[in-house]
C-alpha cells in the first residue's frame, strides 16, 4: 500500500528547492558545483528561487517555500527533488502543503528535510528517501556509501537494493577542506554496534529521520503513527532509524521518552541510531545510557553508531519500504525492497 515514485533515469531533471534554509551568497558556489556534477552525470537541474536567499533561519516566507515545493511536485518535467540542505523551521510549511495533490515523486535529504519526508510518508503513504543533501554531492567523485542514493532512486517498485556499512566515517566536519576526492573526510573506522550482543537481524517498514526536528511532530496530524500503520502498512511493524544533530544526552533521552509515551514504538521491530556527534554528555549521563534505558523500557533491539545522518557518510533509507538490517561483527547490511 506504499506508493513508490517512477524510477529516476539519466536525462531526467532534478529540482532543487529550499523548503527550510536557503544558501547564503558566499556559499552559492557549492550549489553551482553540485549542479555541475549532476549535469556531468547526465541529469538536468532546475534550481528554485528559494535556494539563493536566506533570512531569519529560512530561505523565504513559509508560503513561498510551500508554493515552490508544491510547484516542483506538480511540474511533470521534474522527476526528483533534492533540497540543498536542511535547516531549522521547515515545520512552518506543513499546513500549506496540499497533501492530496501530491503524486509520488522522489524527494531526498536529511536533517530538517526529514521533517517533510516523515510527514509526507505518514500522511500519504508515498515513499521518501533519507540520504545526502544536494550540496554534499558537489565533488568530482561521490563517496561510495552516500552515492548509493542514485541507485535507490533508480530502483523500480517491486525490486530490491542492498547497501553496506562504510569502512570509515568523518569524525568532524571540515568545511574548508578541498573536495579531494570527496566532500567527506573519512578518518575513523566504522563499527556498527548492537546493545547486549554482537549480531542481530531486524525486519520491518523503515521510518525515521532527525530526532531534533521530527520529535515536534508528536501529537500533530503529521506524526499519527497508529493511523499510518493501519492505513498504509496493514499494521506491519516499523523498523525505526534515527539520528541526532545537536541534542545533548538528556535532551535526546527526553525526546526518546516522548516517542515511547506517544506510542510510536507500540508496534516496532527495532531501532537503528546513527552516530551521535561528540560532546553530548551531561554530568556523566550519555546518549548510550539513554539507549540502554529505552531498550529496557521497550524491549526493542537497538543498533547504534550506524551510517545515518550528520556524522557521514550515510546509507539511504526509504521511508515506507520493507527493510531488513543485519549487523555481524561490526558490519552493517541494509536490504531494501520497494513493495
Amino acid at each position: 500500500m506504499i506508493r513508490y515514485p517512477i524510477p529516476l533515469q539519466q536525462g531526467d531533471t532534478i529540482g532543487v528547492t529550499a523548503a527550510s534554509s536557503g544558501v547564503d551568497e558566499v556559499l552559492h558556489h557549492l550549489v553551482h558545483n553540485a549542479k555541475r556534477q549532476f549535469e556531468n552525470r547526465g541529469y538536468k537541474v532546475n534550481i528554485g528561487d528559494t535556494v539563493w536567499t536566506q533570512n531569519k533561519s529560512a530561505s523565504a516566507t513559509k508560503e513561498s517555500r510551500a508554493a515552490e515545493l508544491m510547484a516542483m511536485f506538480k511540474n511533470r518535467e521534474i522527476s526528483a527533488i533534492i533540497p540543498p540542505w536542511g535547516g531549522e523551521i521547515l515545520m512552518e510549511i506543513l499546513p500549506f502543503i496540499n497533501w492530496k495533490e501530491i503524486d509520488p515523486k522522489w524527494i531526498l535529504g536529511y536533517s530538517d528535510t526529514s521533517t517533510f519526508l516523515f510527514a509526507l510518508t505518514v500522511k500519504t503513504g508515498i515513499a521518501t528517501a533519507h540520504g545526502p543533501n544536494f550540496v554534499e554531492l558537489r565533488s568530482d567523485e561521490w563517496e561510495p556509501v552516500a552515492s548509493k542514493f542514485i541507485d535507490v532512486l533508480q530502483t523500480p517498485a517491486g525490486s530490491t537494493i542492498e547497501q553496506q556499512s562504510s569502512e570509515k566515517f568523518q569524525s568532524k566536519w571540515q568545511h574548508d577542506a578541498p573536495d579531494d576526492p570527496y566532500v567527506y573526510k573519512l578518518d575513523t573506522p566504522t563499527e556498527w554496534k548492537v546493545l547486549g550482543t554482537d549480531n542481530v537481524e531486524l525486519e520491518g517498514r523503515f521510518l525515521g529521520g532527525c530526532i531534533d526536528t521530527i520529535r515536534h511532530l508528536v501529537g500533530t496530524p503529521y506524526g499519527d503513527i497508529a493511523s499510518f500503520q493501519k492505513n498504509f502498512l496493514n499494521d506491519e511493524p516499523i523498523l525505526w532509524y534515527f539520528e541526532n544533530c545537536e541534542m545533548n544526552a538528556t535532551d535526546f533521552h527526553r525526546s526518546m521518552l516522548q516517542f515511547v509515551y506517544a506510542g510510536w514504538f507500540d508496534n516496532a521491530a527495532g531501532i537503528i541510531f546513527g552516530r551521535s556527534p561528540a560532546g553530548q554528555d551531561v554530568k556523566g549521563f550519555t546518549v548510550l545510557d539513554s539507549m540502554e534505558r529505552i531498550k529496557e523500557l521497550t524491549g526493542l533491539p537497538i543498533i547504534y553508531d550506524a551510517d545515518v545522518g550528520h556524522v557521514p557518510p550515510q546509507i539511504t533509507f526509504v521511508n515506507g519500504a520493507n527493510g531488513k538490517v543485519t549487523v555481524n561483527n561490526g558490519k552493517g547490511h541494509v536490504k531494501t525492497t520497494l513493495q
